[in-house]
């Protein structure tokens, strides 16, 4: 599945303004059945006892649709569900075909009934770009997104769709749509292949008249297994979501990710010399940030290799982890249309113990910024059997900055790379100023490690630009073809900074 490409649709059907004239015919719903806290679950397990059956799909011609054809067709959002009412959430819907060649079930829950969404073309607004095109018994939403009146004015603001197996995305208010997460990860750069599970079927609670949030359950299937995810999501500044899920087990999972996260990193300036581009940055997200079962603050910026690169941060009982975009500002990226400064970041709280296991992070060669590359996930060190379910609990946090950083720790806040006429390279890692910082930078010490090849003594200089420390050091490679570096400033014994890390691969 090329994400990048259905992000692109999702993005033109976005652009689309809210129209002022009075609602159309509205979505329809049909007959109610029974809804309650186990209906999802329910289904999840019975689902699982029998084997793997894939969706019917809508007509050929559907699927045929140019992307051009796809952005000619969009939801009215005069038809949104509840919008003649003064509820505080509206819910969009997508058109079929295209990237997505299966309906999904969209329910919606009141008084403990849940009536699906019934399919209507007229819904939606068309050009005459659009075809006509035929029916058949199985044409269905393929997917949904939330609104609500987020500055208060009277406009329904899009903040989450949910669309494309069982991927979602989120953003706080005023932010610009970029990373993705997913219900569940299965066999990610494995040699046989990855497992992409679908999202098959939604209800979504009425919600309360003014603020609060808003109760969505998914159900999800797969040839490997089932799963029930409940997701209670609270817009704002921060979109948060709380997220409980159960995963039943059709095989043995031996790799599986939970939260997993799907970014896209091009280029920084840790490499540029495969790029000749105006922008000094192109990317969703610039680095991993970890917190483990230990203590530890861990940042790793992302990279863009020429080969596959998966790395694996054992630990036990994490505290968070996340994909991070701490770039902030316009002149980072110089981009009009990408408006990459304004893409959330996403934090990740686990609910309970979630044991032994490691934050995963996998690396994908790309030469265009259409390709997500870069997944992160927790993998548990022990394998979900056959047979058995698998329950989680996490916290999902979409916004510029939600992670709970240190109050005393210094971030890194840059890391730029490059060569040495004399050889080698030299890498400059930049921190924040902060109470952990001593005026008198020779009261560091500097922890430097790498795994191959020649570290230089570090020298570390005040940046009168951003008032901290930076750290430079050159690095001569002496023929390794793989190095990972540790670096951490320290004062009085205890910690001033993050701990950096990075892989560097040829």
């Amino acid at each position: 599945m090329l994400r990048r490409d259905v992000l692109k649709a999702l993005a033109a059907l976005a652009a689309v303004p809210s129209a002022s004239l009075a609602s159309g015919n509205g979505l329809r719903t049909g007959d109610p059945k029974p809804f309650n806290a186990q209906t999802v679950l329910n289904r999840a397990r019975k689902l699982a006892t029998s084997e793997f059956t894939p969706r019917p799909t809508v007509p050929q011609a559907w699927q045929e649709l140019s992307y051009d054809e796809y952005r000619s067709i969009w939801f009215d959002p005069r038809n949104a569900y509840w919008a003649d009412t003064d509820l505080s959430q509206h819910i969009d819907v997508f058109p079929p075909g295209l990237y997505f060649p299966r309906a999904v079930e969209i329910n919606v829950v009141a008084d403990g009934s849940a009536r699906p969404l019934q399919f209507d073309l007229d819904v939606f607004t068309r050009t005459d770009k659009f075809p006509d095109l035929p029916l058949n018994e199985h044409m269905g939403y393929s997917g949904l997104r939330l609104r609500a009146d987020l500055r208060d004015n009277g406009h329904f603001t899009e903040y989450a769709v949910f669309q494309g197996a069982s991927y979602f995305r989120g953003i706080g208010t005023g932010e610009t749509y970029g990373l993705s997460a997913r219900g569940l990860a299965l066999k990610t750069a494995d040699p046989t292949g990855e497992e992409f599970p679908d999202f098959i079927a939604f209800w979504v609670e009425e919600p309360k008249k003014i603020g609060g949030s808003v109760t969505l359950h998914a159900l999800m299937d797969s040839p490997s297994c089932t799963g029930a995810f409940r997701f209670e999501i609270t817009d704002g500044p921060v979109l948060n979501m709380e997220v409980e899920a159960t995963i039943f087990a059709r095989t043995e999972l031996s790799h599986v990710g939970i939260a997993p996260l799907t970014s896209m990193f091009l280029f920084d300036s840790t490499d540029r010399t495969r790029f000749s581009d105006w922008r000094p940055n192109v990317h969703d997200s610039d680095g991993l940030m970890i917190h483990n079962g230990a203590g530890e603050e861990i940042w790793r910026p992302l990279a863009n290799p020429k080969t596959l690169q998966v790395s694996a941060f054992g630990d036990l009982n994490p505290k968070g982890f996340g994909l991070m975009q701490r770039k902030r500002d316009f002149e980072d990226y110089n981009d009009l249309e990408a408006l990459y400064h304004n893409r959330p970041s996403v934090w990740i709280t686990p609910r309970g113990d979630w044991g032994e296991g490691a934050v995963t992070l996998v690396e994908i060669p790309a030469d265009l910024e259409i390709y997500d590359n870069i997944v992160t996930y927790w993998r548990p060190s022990t394998p979900i059997e056959a047979g058995t379910s698998h329950s989680m609990r996490y916290r999902l946090q979409w916004g510029a900055d939600p992670s709970p950083n240190s109050e005393t720790l210094a971030r890194v806040i840059k890391t730029a790379i490059g060569g040495r006429p004399e050889g080698g390279l030299v890498i400059v890692i930049d921190f924040e100023n902060s109470e952990s910082i001593p005026e008198d930078l020779s009261d560091l010490d500097v922890f430097l490690k790498a795994s191959a090849g020649r570290a230089t003594p570090p020298i570390v200089q005040r940046n009168p630009v951003t008032n901290g420390p930076r750290l430079a050091f050159t690095f001569h490679a002496d023929g390794a073809k793989l190095a990972e570096f540790r670096v951490q400033l320290r004062a009085a014994n205890a910690p001033a900074s993050e701990v950096w890390l990075y892989r560097w691969t040829v």
